[in-house]
């Protein structure tokens, strides 16, 4: 979402609804587990969609962002310039030495889960996988953050300051969220540091936290088909996420991926 497209009330789940909304995210994690698998050269974004919305079906959920504000697809496939929301398409084919963000969700017995990765196609160079490497750990940093009694402000800080460190910009027009009975919920989650306080951490809240990290500028557009974000300088960017919520515990990732090391 748009860092201006939120004013919307913050929810606190209960642990069922949590154990549902975990559900959902199983399936999200299965869906991106099983297009890493298919990601290989030649493969068109098209391709990846239909095996994500039938996965999705096939257990029992419904895709999340198909037709949500007129988005056409189920899934989001972004290739090395593309931030977020890439269209898939039958005449976009997957090259050698591309990195690709996938991003999907599910609506499940009236949860929501999301979750995204960035893979490299084939063998990538060494600085586009220091990004990827960067915007993942950036984003196990953020996840430690959400612990009940810590402000969102904790979570922005562990991505913005750990991104810069190692060179690479943090995008600030589009942000993570909070999630449940509705995709997009409160609060905002940035990924950089606001000058305004920012909510607590509450027992029950559950956030998506998705860092977009570009290797140059922060500054990204939208292209004319009104959806797919590129970064300003046509440099690669790369777009982790995971569904976590605040446990007494601590954070409880509920889009973990088995294949996740």
């Amino acid at each position: 979402m748009t860092a201006a497209d939120q004013d919307k009330v913050i929810t606190v789940k209960t642990p069922d609804e949590i154990e549902i909304m975990r559900e959902a995210n199983r399936i999200v994690a299965g869906v991106l587990s099983m297009l890493a698998d298919e990601i290989r050269p030649g493969i068109s974004t098209w391709k990846l969609d239909r095996l994500a919305e039938e996965y999705c079906r096939d257990h029992g959920a419904e895709p999340a962002f198909k037709g949500y504000r007129g988005f056409p697809a189920s899934l989001c496939v972004s290739i090395n310039e593309q931030v977020v929301h890439g269209i898939p398409s039958k005449k976009v084919k997957l090259r050698a030495g591309d990195i690709v963000s996938i991003d999907f969700g599910t609506r499940y017995r009236g949860f929501y889960g999301d979750s995204a990765v960035s893979i490299g196609v084939d063998s990538i160079d060494g600085q586009r996988q220091r990004l990827l490497d960067v915007t993942r750990e950036a984003l196990e940093r953020a996840i430690r953050q959400v612990r009940i009694g810590n402000r969102v402000s904790d979570i922005s800080r562990a991505v913005q300051e750990y991104v810069e460190e190692h060179g690479f910009s943090v995008v600030r027009q589009f942000v993570g969220h909070g999630i449940g009975s509705q995709l997009h919920e409160g609060p905002e989650v940035p990924n950089y540091v606001q000058g305004t306080a920012s909510p607590r951490i509450l027992e029950g809240m559950v956030v998506a936290i998705e860092p977009m990290v570009n290797m140059g500028t922060h500054k990204v557009k939208v292209l004319r088909d009104q959806w797919t974000v590129i970064t300003a300088d046509r440099r690669p960017s790369a777009h982790f996420e995971h569904s976590v919520a605040a446990t007494v515990d601590g954070p409880l990732v509920l889009s973990r991926r088995a294949d996740e090391g």
